[in-house]
């Protein structure tokens, strides 16, 4: 590695690099909000805690109104446990 760094400071300048390096990119931060960190740690929570119930996970209701009442159902057994 010490070599390869040696021979990219003793090259020629009139010849251009093939790959650039983005130090400037790695520096720049991301935008981060607080708020909607919490928002999804609480949806994702949520969805694990959904994947505990068997049924709805694998889907036994094959059809979608049967399905999204039994997603209905165990929500309002998650929120009830909640209080």
């Amino acid at each position: 590695m010490r070599a390869r760094r040696l021979d990219i400071q003793h090259r020629d300048p009139q010849i251009p690099t093939v790959v650039q390096r983005q130090r400037d990119q790695a520096k720049q931060r991301f935008a981060f909000s607080g708020w909607l960190y919490r928002q999804r740690n609480l949806v994702e929570r949520f969805f694990n805690r959904i994947k505990h119930f068997r049924g709805i996970v694998t889907r036994y209701d094959k059809c979608p109104e049967n399905y999204l009442a039994a997603v209905k159902l165990v929500c309002t057994r998650i929120w009830c446990a909640a209080l």
